[in-house]
């Protein structure tokens, strides 16, 4: 589970933190990792073949897209059985504690996982610990989800002044390497970490200090039609998971009582130290090139 968006980055900083990592990953992969890293292909559909895998681990680390997510309630069952000690569930985005982001059914998959850990946890078994990380900086920059900086184009959703907290993918890498280190602090609970809390509108500025300020065009988008475009297609009898899940997680990032700024993080806990905004501004002119 190290590969993706995401997987890399966590695999890089966990190397760099000096553990030792096993990769499972699925028979018919051909990624290729690190001469460091052992790798076990498993059958994802198996449940000895995961607690086969999954035997001798101290931690289980998830970065499963969204698409695998429900994968994840057999993956708690084998880590249990093979006695892993602690879980990082795939949560790395969204605020899924926040009751209304826990209600969009984008996060479905998300919230029956974090219910199975509690299970686990409570048995006196297991532990976990999820990481709430908001929108990758650098990635959601990179695919036009925060902005499209080389097509000088950004959506402000409801005027763009709600503040959101962004975490960049090493970050988030270091922080699970953090988390990691720090067992006990971050028992069975969600930590929240951020690189910078910021605005669309700040964002676009960024952009334009990037690019020049010629040629931008910005969109004020209502949220309440991003939200009744996503509810309409899910009604529908073949609702496309291209039409309302990315509605809802922007709903949940820049709608408004979502717990998408994390006015209280675990920065200080975890060693993360937040950028600045010349930091914030180079992220944004790696993009722009």
């Amino acid at each position: 589970m190290a590969t993706g968006n995401l997987g890399p980055a966590i695999l890089n900083q966990l190397l760099e933190a000096g553990f030792e990592v096993t990769v499972i990953t699925r028979k018919s992969s051909s990624h290729t990792f690190p001469s460091s890293v052992t790798v076990i292909p498993v059958d994802y559909e198996s449940l000895d073949s995961l607690t086969n895998a999954l035997k001798g681990q101290e931690a289980l680390v998830s970065s499963l897209a969204s698409a695998a997510l429900a994968t994840q309630l057999l993956l708690v069952e084998a880590a249990a059985k093979a006695h892993v000690k602690r879980f990082i569930p795939s949560e790395f985005g969204s605020n899924t504690l926040n009751e209304k982001s826990s209600r969009l059914p984008v996060f479905k998959d998300k919230v029956a996982v974090q219910d199975a850990l509690k299970k686990e946890a409570a048995s006196a078994g297991m532990t976990y610990t999820l990481i709430c990380n908001g929108p990758f900086l650098d990635w959601g920059i990179m695919v036009g989800l925060i902005m499209n900086v080389k097509g000088k184009s950004i959506n402000l959703y409801d005027g763009g002044d709600r503040v959101f907290s962004s975490t960049s993918l090493p970050t988030i890498g270091k922080t699970v390497a953090a988390v990691l280190r720090n067992l006990e602090q971050t028992k069975n609970r969600a930590v929240y970490v951020q690189d910078t809390a910021t605005t669309l509108k700040k964002m676009a500025a960024m952009g334009k200090k990037a690019t020049g300020a010629e040629g931008w065009k910005e969109d004020i988008v209502s949220v309440d039609e991003v939200a009744q475009q996503a509810w309409a297609e899910l009604k529908k009898e073949k609702p496309d998971p291209g039409n309302f899940v990315l509605n809802f997680i922007k709903m949940s990032i820049w709608g408004e009582g979502y717990g998408s700024h994390f006015e209280k993080t675990d920065n200080e806990l975890l060693g993360i130290k937040e950028m600045s905004d010349a930091e914030v501004q180079d992220v944004v002119n790696s993009q722009a090139k």
